[in-house]
């Protein structure tokens, strides 16, 4: 049995240190956008700046698909997945549209409708 406290969250990623260590790569590319040269970079030559920092297969197919649960699940942090959602205007609601199965305007009105309840 699993010992490690909020593994039975249903639709949750843990971000623990199996999931640090599966992760460095992409994480240490995102932390890299904290620099706009580097924003730049990655916007002009995508491929190339995802080899530069070694990610594998699934890291790279969940950004090209612009997936942050697909990026958590490789092992993305959401600190440094918010640097490369940045990149592409995505703000918390966009994100928060993915991790709900709604669109944004869907996610916005169930923002507004708990507001007002």
């Amino acid at each position: 049995m699993d010992s490690r406290p909020h593994t039975g969250i249903p639709g949750t990623t843990l971000f623990d240190g199996e999931q640090a260590r599966k992760g460095y790569a992409l994480n240490r590319m995102c932390f890299s956008f904290n620099e706009e040269a580097n924003r730049q970079a990655f916007v002009a030559d995508e491929e190339g700046y995802m080899r530069r920092y070694g990610l594998n297969e699934e890291q790279a197919d969940a950004i090209r698909a612009r997936d942050v649960l697909q990026l958590m699940a490789a092992g993305g942090n959401v600190y440094y997945l918010a640097k490369f959602a940045g990149i592409f205007k995505l703000d918390m609601q966009d994100i928060g549209a993915q991790q709900t199965g709604l669109t944004k305007d869907q996610f916005q009105a169930r923002l507004r409708a708990a507001d007002h309840a």
